[in-house]
């Protein structure tokens, strides 16, 4: 009976850092001199999406360098390395996974499908490369369909068809909501159309708006699933593959459980800001620390990605913070065990006022005077981020960002943004989960972040006396479906009326929605938490007279 050793080595990746990403992968296979293969995630050497860096020549000459010093390494007789890289040819660029064996580029394979859609802009990088053929290693022809060439059964069947016996796919997958069944419910597919076991390999980490969770996994011809990785974290795991009566199978291995919603919100926010700071070499973040649920969840979110003695948080008080605020803000980060400063904008204020009294004479106050509020504490946790060097995290959630109800300039100024696809109603499920569990793979607390009268009070920006949200905005519970509707599923105000909402207030928020465009260009990144985030996957006209009604 033949068998055959795989490793899948599901790793994160430094964007561009082609040494350490290479450097990486020969570590791994230091470790696993007993493997026959090792598989690494596509585009691993370079780093995913890599966008327009890859259209630098530089780069692609040291990738290149890189990946003969790999294929060097396979000298030595032991493992053979599959490693995604960029190969520049005649008639263009190519996403390709390279054979690494004996000492040399034993095989190259090149992406036959390529995503223009949502996040990926593929076709404006790279060529398509031709139906793809099996690789001949060890007595076994094996198909390595990549990435978006498994999501369309021309290519496996293709392979199928051209005498491969088994499917490595190397992936870089980014995390949505529910992905995972969408991910194992594609490969079983694909698996019972050929009658081929496949292994799914998908990469870690946060890269800028995007986040990957690995849970990679094997799925045998019988369509059971062999072996499940962790989520959100590296793992190196050897799977021993033989080939039966009926062809190839994977031997059973480790069964990981995988994050159910919300935990996997959660960790995805959490992975994304740990990799952005560090990658980017931020000693810390700095944040305002409201007292509402929005900051709070912000800085819980931030203690478990970096530690508490790398959150700095700031309560800045107007003349309409009120007691309950204050309170809640202290004891919050208490909590978290992080440092809070509080600087009164007051002064700031008065000064305004003052400078502003002569071209605002015979005007009554209104939201001007409100929006210079946000602006001030905006232009306070700048000054402290360029002073230490901590970058400002700001705080806004999507539903607030979907209406425009946050100031440029003021609340939306910052670098990075975790709840930036969080609408309200996720940032309350968050908050409670958190309460009552630690992400494993945290750094803060292991029970409460934030007290429970930060979730229960009626949510407010207290930019006025007695401001509630409520006063502009329809509960949230009413909002974020009719976003969602809006925003997720394109819809217009004529299919949410069927639904059951109310004609006016559909279509207030839909101008709203169009109308706040201009702000969402000028706002930070932040997390990809679905389907739809602003930003990579929505991409509306600031100028834009259309309306559904």
């Amino acid at each position: 009976m033949t068998r055959l050793s795989i490793l899948l080595a599901q790793l994160n990746q430094g964007m561009g850092d082609l040494v350490a990403n290479a450097d990486a992968m020969l570590a791994v296979r230091e470790r696993w001199p007993q493997a026959d293969l090792i598989l690494f995630p596509e585009l691993q050497l370079i780093g995913y999406p890599p966008e327009d860096l890859v259209l630098k020549p530089a780069l692609i000459a040291r990738a290149h360098d890189q990946l003969q010093r790999m294929a060097a390494a396979t000298a030595d007789g032991g493992p053979a390395m599959l490693v995604g890289t960029v190969i520049q040819l005649e008639d263009g660029l190519y996403n390709a996974m390279a054979l690494l064996d004996g000492g040399a580029v034993a095989a190259m394979i090149r992406k036959h499908e390529l995503p223009n859609y949502g996040t990926f802009d593929e076709k404006r990088l790279f060529q398509p490369g031709p139906p793809p053929e099996p690789i001949h290693f060890r007595g076994v022809r094996i198909g390595v369909p990549i990435c978006e060439d498994i999501w369309f059964p021309k290519v496996v069947e293709q392979l199928k068809a051209a005498g491969a016996e088994l499917l490595l796919s190397p992936n870089g997958s980014p995390y949505e909501l529910d992905k995972d069944d969408l991910r194992l419910t594609l490969v079983r597919k694909r698996v019972a159309e050929t009658g081929l076991p496949l292994a799914y390999l998908n990469r870690v980490g946060g890269q800028d708006e995007l986040v990957f969770d690995g849970s990679s996994f094997i799925v045998n011809a019988d369509g059971q699933v062999a072996v499940q990785l962790p989520d959100w974290e590296s793992a190196e795991t050897l799977t021993v593959w033989e080939r039966q009566d009926a062809g190839w199978a994977c031997l059973p291995g480790d069964l990981h459980a995988l994050d159910t919603a919300p935990a996997d919100l959660y960790h995805a926010m959490m992975i994304g800001l740990r990799d952005y700071v560090n990658r980017n070499r931020f000693p810390g973040v700095v944040l305002g620390l409201s007292g509402g649920i929005d900051s709070a969840l912000s800085a819980a979110v931030a203690v478990d990605a970096l530690g508490p003695d790398r959150v700095w948080c700031v309560m800045m008080p107007s003349r309409f913070t009120g007691d309950e605020s204050l309170s809640d803000a202290a004891e919050c980060a208490r909590m978290l065990g992080v440092k809070l400063d509080t600087i009164a904008i007051e002064p700031a204020m008065l000064a305004f006022d003052a400078m502003l009294a002569n071209a605002f004479a015979g005007r009554h106050r209104d939201l001007t005077e409100e929006n210079l509020q946000s602006r001030i504490r905006g232009v306070t946790l700048m000054a402290l981020s360029n002073k230490f060097g901590h970058m400002l995290l700001t705080t806004g959630n999507k539903s607030e960002m979907s209406v425009g109800y946050a100031t440029i300039y003021g609340d939306m100024a910052g670098g990075y943004s975790v709840l930036k696809d969080a609408y309200k109603t996720t940032v309350f499920a968050l908050s409670e989960w958190r309460n009552a569990n630690a992400p494993a793979l945290g750094l803060g607390p292991d029970g409460p972040v934030m007290p429970q009268n930060v979730i229960t009070k009626p949510p407010t920006a207290e930019l006025r006396d007695n401001q509630k949200d409520s006063d502009s905005l329809p509960p949230y519970d009413v909002l974020d479906p009719i976003l969602h509707g809006l925003v997720e599923e394109e819809l217009g105000v004529a299919d949410l009326v069927a639904r059951g909402f109310d004609r006016d207030t559909v279509a207030r928020i839909e101008r709203l929605l169009y109308i706040a465009e201009y702000k969402r260009r000028q706002a930070p990144p932040g997390v990809k938490l679905g389907t739809r985030n602003f930003g990579r996957d929505r991409r509306y006209p600031i100028t834009n007279a259309f309306r559904s009604i």
